[in-house]
Formats: structure tokens, C-alpha cells, sequence
């Protein structure tokens, strides 16, 4: 950061990014000169005897041993540079751009050489020798195929950092007035476009598929217009604000120590939902989430089950319908075999003749979902799919704010597009069908539920708000429900026929349009702030992720080198974070709010949220070695997660078999608590 200037334009990538790649290919660079001096040692002498094509070998062997070892002593040199400075002190690195460009030019001598050698390897009629070593041209005919390889990567990685906007016209504009910002939002939107009708052609014929590529491709060119970031910034931005994120949260706890005021977790169920509806307890949650993964179908089955999930299911299969006898009538688009409701009824549990309708239709905002009799709770369940492919992925992405219309609603009510059109189409499916109308006289004093997991969740919260004029007792179950959602007031209004459980560090339930672009801010700021340089960053988040090392030993190792006194951290300088005034990049974001805002309206997650966190042991219960309790828990608001939090656990929280285990430990917890003191 910033981007490298390079031929007079800007790229994806920047001047302290070339310290990896640069060793990666030094090392390659010295195998390759050692083969050759082998081949030169072994073979040299003998292509004097060549009757043809003597010189071309001699060239070849010398031209290329000079040539790498040129290319050698500038890839140190341009690692040596690289690896100058922090992340903005671009001064330091002033020399990368005209090694880089000297490096490049160095090509062209390594093209004509790489000629030479093919003409020796490949070309029989052209090299005549009386003895030609089988180890010798082994060697060259690998060596010349590696570089025309290593050449074709080249380009392969010129294409990836090239950036359509880096052209000179759209950055003479981009300050001058709001004209530019909005030419090269235009801009940025047409080349994400492209990339989605390329990379995702399968998905054009969908119905929504165009406007989904518009608004996400709108998304992404907001976020990161004009902020200068390349794909690294990003990565190390956010090992930093995790780093920073985890002393405030250690400075926080301090405060609440001190003025008593942290929020109250508790370890007792019992406690916990005495103040709840009793429709809202921890057994029904795990029961309906069961149901939720049902809805996710074979491929959740062999997730599950990687070595064993192929002979699960088999069971449940009816290949008998590929041969033109179709055994299901209200099963639409699963495959011939109906591997989907197979995974259906194995992961539910569910008889077969209690699923009334399961649509696995999967295209932009249409999901599929399920419609199960649940004897056992005595309900009518619709089961909604969360997230799996990358349709799922564009329904996610198309997170602006959009009127939201239902019965009951205050008149300026805002949702998450995306979902709204889920929830629309799952409406007018089931208006179609008649379905739950049709179970609801067979079982007239069933209630109805609806659950889902993530994208799942969110519709199904939506698609209550649709149907509840209909339905007035009924309930959902939501679970990791995403945090752009709801507009505050009907947030509130949800809480009545809403219970939402979140997992720890779940970044699903404080993912929204604001958070990611708070997100985007923060890492800026961290990068400003930070004064080690990136390779060190990456170096030490890997380790940090893949070996979990503390983020307090991570702040230790360059306590002494990078500042004398103990109070400051290495990664972070010990000065107040800068405002988004404080650089050049964060002021251009704070230039005008409400045009670099995505989102004109902030969205919250619906229901009552019960968070659930892994409790801590105590010291007591470190020395005696017992285990307490392993989770607790209290009711939150909407408000607690609006902030995208850094973790290492953010992903795997929003797993729903892993929600699935909290719930079912907290549960066998309770019962063993239940059968001592009995």
C-alpha cells in the first residue's frame, strides 16, 4: 500500500509485495543454474565434436548460466528492497519499481536463450553430436520446459495484479471532483460485471441472474474504489486489527471489572429462560436446527460423514425414477435418483411420508426448502437451506437495503434485498401449492414453524413477516442469522415470534453492508498505524492461524526491536489509532458519508438472540483439573453485533454442526447436573 506505479499505470499489487515471490523464484532460479552448470561440467567439451549445431548448444549453455545468474543477483536485490519499511512508508522501496522493470526486460534475453534450447532438445535435424548424454538432455529438455512453463505463469500473474482502473485517467480524476468518484464507480461496476458473466456464465440464464451480477458487482466496486488496498493490504490488515481488536476487548474487560458493568453470561438454563416465552428453550432450538441441516440435503450428509456418507444415503435413494417411473410427485428438481430428499430424510430423521413438499430448486433468490409434518413437536415445519453454492453466494451479496412490505410493518420498513426476494419467492411457492393450508385442515391443531441456518435463517425471518396475517401463532427458529437484515423497529417487532441463537464469534451474525465497510476502514487505519514491514505481518499471522499462537506472545516477539517501551505493541503503534482524517486514504473515505455509504439504511439481525460463548475455566478448576460447565450464555440485542470482529474462531462458529454440538453439550450438561443431584 499503496498500489505499485509501474509502465504508467496502477497494479494489484505493491512494492512490498514481492519478498515471497522474489524467494520463491531464487530458489528455483539456483536449482535451475546448478543443473545447468552439471550439464556444462558433463557436456561442454563434447560440443566441439558437433558436426551441427554446436554453437547453438555453447550459446545456450553459457547464455543461460550468465543470464541466471544476472536474474539471481536481481531478485536479491529486489527482495532486499521489498522488504524495506512498513506498509505506507513507500519511500523506503523506491528503488523496487526500476529493479522490477529492469528484472522484466530481462525476459527477452530469456526467451531468445529458451529458443536455443528447444532447437537442442526438441529439434534432432538442427544439433548433431556424436555423443549426446542421456543425463544432459534430460536436463535440458526439463529446464526448457520449465521456463516456457514459468514464462506462461508470468503472464498468468500480470493478468491477476492488472487493474482496469489503474489507467492514468481514471486517478487524474478521482480527486478533482465527485464526477470522478462516480466515473470510476461506474467503472469499477462494469469490470466486476464482466468478471461475474465470466467466471459465473452457468448463471446468466437464471431469471434474477443479471440483477444479482448488478448489485453485488455495485457492492464491491463501493467498498473498494479509491482506497488504493491490494488483496495483501487486505490480508494484513486484518492480522492487525485482529491483534488490535484483542487488546480492546482485554482493555474492555478491564473497564467492566472496574465499574461492574459486564454483560451478565450465565452457565444456568434455567435461569437464562425463566424469562422467555416457553416456546423458546434450548431442546426445541436443537430439534429445529436438526431440521435445518435437513434442508442442505446430500451434499451436508457427505460433509459429515466424508468416508461413509456415499453408503448413508443409500438407503434413501429411489433410483428406480431415472428409468421414467418418478415415485415422488411433490419433490421438484432433484436429481433422477433423489439424492437431495435422501439427505433429507437421513439427517431429519423424518418418515418419508411426513415430507409433504420439498422443492431443491437452487437459482438466484430462489432456495430450496422443505415442508415437514413434525409429530413428535406437533408442528408444520418449513425447513430453509442456507448458503452452498454460489448462487447462494450472490442472494448473500445483494445486501443493499430495500423496502420491505408486510402486514403489520411500520410503512419505511428496510430489509436485505437479497432475502426479501428469497422470502418472496418461497411465499408465492407455497401460496401455489397450498400446502400448509392443505396439512393444517389434515392437522388442525399443529402450529407452524420455520426454521433455517444463515441465509436460511434470514428468509425464513422474512417469510414470517409474509405469512404470519395467515398464520398468527407461528414461530421461527433462526439460527447464525446474518446481521443486515431488519431495520431496527421491525428488528423489535420479530423478537415476539423470532428466537435467534448465535455461537461465539459467529462473523455471519455481524456481517452486514456497514460492518464490512466499518471493517474496511479499520484495516486502513491499522495500516497507517502499523510500522513493521508486511512479510513480517504475514509471517507471523500464519503462524498465529495455523498454530494458535496467543496474540500476546505474537505482541512479545518484537516488543524490544520495534519499541523500547513495554507498554507498546510491535504490530501496533503505541499512538492512538489515526481518525479517518488522519491519512489520506481514511480522509478520502470520510470525504462524503452518505455517497461512499453502499447502504443509505443501517439493518440489524431479527428476534430474541441468545449468544452462547465457551466459558473460561476458573483458576480453581485449572488446579483441580475438573471441568465445569463448558458454555454460557444471556440474551443480546441487535446492537451487540454490529461490528465484524477479526477471531479465529469466526468461521467455524457459524457452522451449524458445530451450533448443533454447543446445543446438544449444553443439553447432556444439564441432564448430568439433573441426574447428581437427584
Amino acid at each position: 500500500m499503496p498500489a505499485l506505479r509501474l509502465f504508467g499505470r496502477k497494479w494489484l499489487a505493491a512494492s512490498d509485495d514481492l519478498v515471497f515471490p522474489g524467494l520463491f523464484e531464487i530458489g528455483l532460479r539456483i536449482l535451475w543454474l546448478s543443473l545447468l552448470v552439471c550439464v556444462h561440467i558433463r557436456y561442454y567439451d563434447d560440443t566441439w565434436k558437433c558436426s551441427k549445431g554446436g554453437d547453438f548448444v555453447r550459446i545456450y549453455v553459457i547464455g543461460m548460466m550468465a543470464l541466471l545468474s544476472a536474474v539471481i543477483i536481481v531478485l536479491v536485490a529486489l527482495v532486499n528492497q521489498s522488504a524495506k519499511g512498513s506498509i505506507t512508508n513507500v519511500d523506503a522501496r523506491k528503488l523496487v519499481p526500476p529493479i522490477l522493470l529492469f528484472k522484466l526486460f530481462l525476459i527477452i534475453p530469456e526467451v531468445i536463450l529458451n529458443v536455443f534450447g528447444t532447437m537442442w532438445a526438441f529439434c534432432r535435424d538442427m544439433v548433431t553430436c556424436p555423443y549426446e548424454g542421456h543425463f544432459s538432455r534430460t536436463v535440458i529438455e526439463a529446464l526448457v520446459i520449465f521456463n516456457w512453463v514459468l514464462f506462461g505463469l508470468a503472464i498468468f500473474g500480470l493478468v491477476m495484479v492488472f487493474d482496469p482502473l489503474g489507467s492514468k485517467r481514471y486517478h487524474e480524476v478521482q480527486g478533482s471532483s465527485s464526477a470522478g468518484e462516480s466515473l470510476r464507480h461506474r467503472k469499477g461496476t462494469n469490470v466486476w460485471k464482466r468478471r461475474f458473466r465470466w467466471a459465473f456464465c452457468w448463471m446468466r440464464s437464471d431469471e434474477h441472474g443479471h440483477e444479482a451480477f448488478q448489485q453485488v458487482a455495485g457492492l464491491l466496486s463501493a467498498l473498494f474504489r479509491s482506497t488504493d488496498l491490494v488483496p495483501s493490504d487486505v490480508l494484513a490488515g486484518s492480522i492487525l486489527l485482529r491483534v488490535k481488536q484483542k487488546r480492546e476487548t482485554r482493555e474492555m474487560r478491564r473497564i467492566y471489572m472496574l465499574s461492574d458493568d459486564e454483560p451478565k453470561y450465565s452457565t444456568d438454563v434455567n435461569k437464562v429462560f425463566s424469562i422467555a416465552p416457553r416456546w423458546m428453550n434450548m431442546e426445541n432450538a436443537r430439534h429445529f436446527l436438526r431440521l435445518s441441516m435437513a434442508a442442505y440435503g446430500w451434499p451436508f450428509v457427505m460433509y459429515l460423514h466424508c468416508g461413509t456418507g456415499l453408503f448413508r444415503i443409500l438407503n434413501n435413494v429411489s433410483c428406480c425414477s431415472c428409468f421414467g417411473n418418478p415415485q415422488y410427485t411433490m419433490v421438484l428438481e432433484d436429481n433422477c435418483c433423489f439424492c437431495h430428499l435422501a439427505g433429507v430424510k437421513h439427517l431429519s430423521k423424518i418418515n418419508e411420508e411426513d415430507i409433504l413438499f420439498a422443492s431443491f430448486r437452487n437459482h438466484v433468490f430462489e432456495l430450496p426448502f422443505c415442508v415437514i409434518i413434525d409429530h413428535k413437536t406437533s408442528n408444520l415445519v418449513v425447513a430453509i437451506r442456507g448458503s452452498i453454492s454460489l448462487r447462494d453466494i450472490f442472494t448473500d451479496l445483494t445486501a443493499t437495503s430495500d423496502k420491505f412490505e408486510a402486514d403489520g410493518l411500520p410503512p419505511d420498513t428496510m430489509a436485505h434485498k437479497g432475502m426479501i426476494a428469497g422470502a418472496e419467492y418461497i411465499a408465492k411457492k407455497l401460496k401455489e401449492i397450498g400446502i400448509l393450508e392443505k396439512a393444517q385442515a389434515m392437522y388442525p391443531e399443529y402450529g407452524v414453524i420455520l426454521t433455517g441456518h444463515s441465509l436460511g435463517a434470514g428468509v425464513a425471518c422474512l417469510l414470517g413477516f409474509k405469512i404470519r396475517p395467515k398464520f398468527p401463532d407461528l414461530k421461527v427458529y433462526a439460527f447464525a442469522t446474518p446481521a443486515g437484515l431488519l431495520s431496527r423497529e421491525a428488528a423489535r417487532l420479530s423478537e415476539s415470534f423470532v428466537f435467534t441463537v448465535g455461537v461465539g464469534d459467529d462473523f455471519v451474525m455481524r456481517l452486514g453492508v456497514d460492518s464490512i465497510e466499518n471493517l474496511r476502514t479499520g484495516i486502513i487505519q491499522t495500516l497507517h498505524a502499523s510500522r513493521l514491514p508486511k512479510y513480517r505481518i504475514l509471517l507471523n499471522g500464519l503462524g498465529y492461524t495455523l498454530f494458535g499462537v496467543p496474540s500476546r506472545d505474537l505482541e512479545a516477539t518484537w516488543k524490544d526491536e520495534t519499541f523500547p517501551e513495554p507498554t507498546r505493541s510491535p504490530l501496533l503503534d503505541s499512538i492512538a489509532i489515526p481518525t479517518v482524517t488522519g491519512s489520506a486514504e481514511a480522509a478520502l473515505l470520510s470525504r462524503d458519508l452518505n455517497v461512499r455509504r453502499f447502504s443509505k439504511t443501517r439493518l440489524y439481525t431479527a428476534g430474541r438472540i441468545l449468544h452462547i460463548v465457551s466459558r473460561k475455566k476458573t483458576k480453581a478448576e485449572k488446579k483441580s483439573s475438573s471441568s465445569g460447565p463448558g458454555y454460557e450464555m444471556r440474551w443480546a440485542i441487535a446492537e451487540d453485533f454490529m461490528e465484524l470482529k477479526v477471531m479465529p474462531r469466526m468461521l467455524l462458529d457459524h457452522l451449524p454442526d458445530n451450533v448443533y454440538k454447543v446445543l446438544d453439550t449444553i443439553l447432556r450438561e444439564q441432564r448430568d447436573n439433573v441426574s447428581e443431584i437427584i
